[in-house]
């Protein structure tokens, strides 16, 4: 098969941002999670609370700094292999990607820089405050970069200039309700991207019985957050579904395989099926009657457009071409996404279970499953770009700029010789990433009074007697 500049260009721009989007909601939970840490810390005036937050303070500096130099080759892309987008874009784009890094990024790392440093030179009121501010800028980075991408899918606030989008209502883009809903889901997806990394962390260290009290406090705070995630990562998806019908009916025809507008005076929801694009409808399928409906638009009897009529209605409106996505990995994507959402809200709902019956520290098998929990959000978040990215195609900014038209006239030489040095730096830190946060998560906290707190602690063999440490 020949590769064009076009489709290399995708699949790097694809690649690079999931490795990216990796860090990203971890960065926003974690930083959320060691606040009210801390919090807890000041409040009881703990100095072995304050030791696990630094514990875990000491993480989140690896993944912040490893996300930031993955973070960074995203805007190169934008000038070197989508030239025609960012000329139709940039009045738009630059306002909230400018206000990411003067209002967030700065802010993040100003006081994540203070708040480390910082610790026995500050009072501890004003250390608590940096870390709050950390967390404030976090969510406020993703904010600004998920209403430029919400622009993208849903435009508004804008009007064409000499072939340009010209922005006309900054509080329109702001304000975006498309970006609203996905803040929401991100939000509450980085709560459980790090909650359980937590849950996983303060499950090994207690069948270690290393530190217990601590991670005790560390497993249930944790717990609490996922489970808030959990709950809040489904109503959230389950409006952003809602609202794809009405702005984005292609995409949501997608991720339901719905291939003709029903008959009849409902809509069924798709639970398996295997969908082709070649022949435009599937070629197996397991429904349910009537839960489409439902589900879609909380009653019995509306119904959604189906791709082949939502395909007749946009070539006539937009001219010839193929505006269906690829529908098979949108809609298993899309069923991934929900079934380890699934998960997740099971695992938490267990593990209160647990806690009300005094057992939620001593279950060895819910603690030994926690240690696997970890990727179980970064993959229902990876599904869930797939489902978002892909469903929209072959728009890369919906109804205005198709993505075929938007790529930089590059030689494909040139795309390849970037994609695998972009392959080989991002798989270079996600590997530095993923051995320095095990090494330091294994070793556990330092004793009180360590002058090198900046290095892991000793490592303890699972099952050996754990070294008595002052205030253990």
């Amino acid at each position: 098969m020949d590769l064009s500049t076009l489709d290399l260009s995708r699949f790097q721009f694809a690649t690079t941002s999931i490795f990216h989007f990796f860090f990203v909601p971890f960065t926003v939970g974690f930083a959320l999670f060691i606040a009210m840490l801390q919090t807890i810390a000041f409040v009881r005036k703990s100095d072995d609370l304050e030791r696990l937050t630094r514990f875990f303070g000491h993480l989140f500096f690896i993944n912040f700094v490893v996300g930031v130099v993955t973070g960074i080759v995203q805007e190169f892309q934008f000038g070197m292999n989508w030239q025609v987008f960012s000329n139709f874009v940039g009045n738009i784009f630059g306002v909230p990607l400018a206000l990411e890094v003067l209002m967030a990024f700065f802010l993040e790392s100003t006081f994540l820089g203070l708040w480390w440093f910082g610790k026995d030179r500050l009072p501890s009121w004003l250390n608590l405050s940096f870390i709050w501010l950390v967390a404030i800028g976090t969510a406020i980075s993703a904010f600004w970069i998920i209403i430029a991408n919400a622009w993208m899918q849903h435009p508004v606030g804008y009007e064409i200039v000499n072939g340009q989008a010209v922005m006309t209502s900054f509080w329109a883009v702001m304000s975006n309700p498309k970006g609203i809903q996905w803040f929401s889901h991100i939000f509450f997806g980085g709560i459980t991207v790090a909650a359980f990394f937590v849950m996983a962390v303060s499950g090994y260290h207690l069948r270690r019985k290393h530190e217990m009290n601590q991670f005790k406090v560390g497993l249930r705070l944790a717990l609490i957050l996922a489970t808030v995630g959990s709950l809040g990562v489904t109503a959230s998806g389950h409006l952003q579904g809602q609202s794809a019908v009405r702005d984005q009916p292609m995409k949501y025809a997608a991720f339901s395989a719905l291939w003709d507008t029903p008959e009849g005076n409902a809509m069924p929801e798709s639970l398996i099926a295997l969908p082709s694009n070649t022949e435009k409808r599937n070629l197996f399928e397991i429904d349910v009657p009537y839960l489409g409906s439902f589900l879609a638009f909380n009653n019995f009897y509306q119904k959604a457009q189906g791709m082949n009529q939502l395909q007749e209605m946009m070539v006539q409106k937009y001219g010839p071409g193929d505006y269906i996505p690829p529908v098979w990995p949108v809609y298993w994507a899309f069923r991934v996404m929900v079934g380890l959402g699934a998960i997740m809200l099971l695992t938490s709902l267990l593990g209160l279970w647990l806690w009300r019956k005094g057992k939620l520290e001593t279950s060895q098998p819910y603690l030994i499953f926690l240690l696997v929990m970890p990727l179980v959000p970064h993959f229902a978040n990876f599904s869930g770009f797939v489902t978002t990215e892909i469903g929209r195609q072959p728009w890369v900014v919906q109804s205005l700029l198709r993505t075929q038209d938007a790529v930089s006239p590059l030689p494909v030489t040139y795309v390849i010789v970037s994609l695998i040095a972009f392959w080989i730096i991002y798989l270079t830190l996600i590997g530095l990433d993923v051995f320095l946060l095990t090494r330091t998560a294994r070793a556990g906290m330092h004793p009180p009074g360590t002058e090198m707190a900046s290095v892991p602690a000793p490592d303890y063999t699972l099952g050996s007697d754990p070294v008595k440490l002052k205030g253990s």
